[in-house]
């Protein structure tokens, strides 16, 4: 059934582009299947096992965040993609979800802290328009009359839920709020938030504040552009994807964890913050080999001291 409504929507997209002329970027993803992805049993080997598995992790009563000074920044992860970035000054969130489940796909970790023990949030940012990254839900619980910042084409999808401003960027592009200068990177992904729909941008984001910058990849695939990204941008901490990267489809449109160490190498990055991994099931992998993996090839590299594998709701300063 699961098979059947796949090859339906990949026919259903195939049409669209063509009565539309959709023109894909360069950083667009073949959305082709990959060979052999028939031959596999998403539904019954990652899908309903997720469903009958209880939730990992702890549920946390409080959160204590800690008082910052100069140009620190402290970060802390909520799980898959979600960020809160803090400063002296601001509080940013990055990708907030606190679903419980993608449609059928079930969260089988907590996050790091309840959704009602977060600060004033003065910026919230979305990499692009998939389930797993935009959550409407989650976006109308913290929107509280301030900026949202999206890439092109994805500005619809967050109107109406209480955002003061919402500003809709492409790559390469700035926005500047206050102290903060934010810049929407590219990546190699794609950006539908439906089938039909593949004309909204995606990237990563780049946050620079008080000469210091935090990376947020997004989602990609492995690519040539991350030395763009590095040589426009001198990045101290890099957050990027190490999961999902054997997907029911068989596409290639994710990083695995080896792959994920040689982009923070070509970003010339000072540390790596692994994300993307644990919250969600979105491949056959098992769960907890994506941060086994990463560990094991960054002390092959000799770079172990750049790693930072951060535990959900626990601020982390740096």
């Amino acid at each position: 059934m699961v098979r059947k409504i796949l090859v339906e929507g990949l026919g259903k997209f195939k049409t669209a582009r063509a009565k539309k002329k959709w023109r894909l970027p360069n950083d667009h993803v073949d959305m082709r299947f990959g060979k052999g992805w028939h031959k596999r049993n998403f539904l019954g080997e990652v899908i309903l096992p997720s469903i009958f598995e209880r939730r990992r992790g702890i549920r946390k009563k409080e959160v204590h965040f800690p008082e910052l000074s100069g140009d620190q920044i402290c970060i802390t992860w909520i799980g898959h993609a979600s960020f809160l970035i803090q400063t002296c000054e601001y509080s940013i969130l990055i990708d907030p979800n606190w679903a419980k489940w993608l449609k059928v796909i079930k969260r089988i970790r907590h996050p790091g802290f309840q959704i009602h023990d977060l600060p004033a949030i003065d910026l919230v940012l979305v990499t692009h328009a998939h389930f797993d990254h935009l959550d409407r839900k989650t976006l109308r619980m913290v929107a509280a009359d301030q900026p949202i910042v999206v890439p092109q084409h994805v500005g619809n999808l967050v109107r109406g839920l209480g955002f003061h401003e919402i500003h809709e960027l492409s790559t390469w592009a700035s926005y500047k709020h206050e102290l903060l200068r934010i810049t929407l990177t590219p990546a190699f992904h794609w950006g539908a938030r439906m089938l039909h729909d593949s004309y909204r941008g995606f990237g990563g984001f780049t946050i620079e504040y008080k000469g210091r910058t935090v990376f947020h990849c997004g989602d990609s695939a492995y690519f040539q552009g991350f030395k763009e990204i590095g040589r426009r941008h001198r990045i101290d901490l890099a957050l990027l994807p190490i999961g999902a990267y054997d997907p029911p489809t068989g596409r290639d449109v994710h990083m695995n964890p080896e792959q994920a160490l040689q982009a923070f190498l070509e970003l010339g990055a000072q540390t790596l913050i692994p994300m993307h991994y644990g919250t969600f099931r979105l491949g056959y992998e098992p769960v907890d080999e994506p941060p086994l993996r990463l560990t094991k090839r960054a002390q092959e590299l000799g770079i172990a001291g750049c790693l930072r594998v951060l535990i959900e709701g626990q601020p982390t300063v740096f």
